[in-house]
């Protein structure tokens, strides 16, 4: 049963209803160019109201490590997904748990942060995730246990992925009513259906 991830949160009521269906994590986006871009302000006025044992993350891109982790403790988030090319080192300067995020544009850039737990997404030239869902071949006869995938998910293809015993799925575009705003039936159509419910 994989671990959920509502991103792209961008209100309360979003917040608060993923997290009474299950969600296991949530996450917020600081890149200005996203349509579901929210202030690190508002996403402290939200975390605030968040009950207990709901991990949030914050998701960042081409942001220095110093900026990173000055908004990291400002909104009191849990970990960073850091969505743009990094390395080991700058991983080390973040002061807060780290998920790396591989766009993978070819099977041998799943090798990526492969002692890591990472978010695995399709490769696209903009950033902030693509819609588009990897070639699930890829994934066949690997160890999935410390991959997060993401891209082009729904309610509805969810459980075409699950037997390949990813640790966790992570959903923003799939489970909207338009961008920036949840669809709660689809929300919780896709966690039922992750959790096998």
């Amino acid at each position: 049963m994989p671990s959920v991830k509502i991103c792209g949160i961008t209100n309360l009521e979003d917040a608060l209803f993923a997290a009474s269906c299950g969600a296991d994590a949530l996450g917020f986006v600081f890149y200005e160019n996203s349509p579901r871009f929210i202030t690190p302000e508002e996403t402290a006025r939200i975390i605030s109201q968040l009950p207990p044992f709901v991990t949030t993350v914050g998701l960042f891109v081409n942001e220095t490590a110093d900026r990173i982790n000055q908004t990291m403790r400002l909104c009191r988030l849990d970990r960073a997904q850091l969505h743009f090319e990094i390395d080991e080192a700058f991983l080390g300067k973040i002061a807060f748990p780290a998920l790396p995020v591989i766009r993978a544009r070819k099977p041998e850039d799943l090798e990526r942060f492969a002692s890591r737990y990472r978010i695995v997404d399709s490769y696209c030239e903009c950033y902030g995730g693509s819609g588009k869902r990897l070639n699930l071949e890829w994934f066949a006869d690997r160890d999935n246990s410390k991959t997060i995938l993401a891209g082009g998910l729904d309610p509805d293809n969810l459980p075409q992925v699950l037997s390949h015993g990813f640790y966790g799925v992570d959903v923003s575009s799939g489970v909207e009513a338009y961008k920036g705003k949840k669809d709660l039936q689809r929300v919780q159509k896709f966690i039922d259906n992750a959790k096998n419910r």
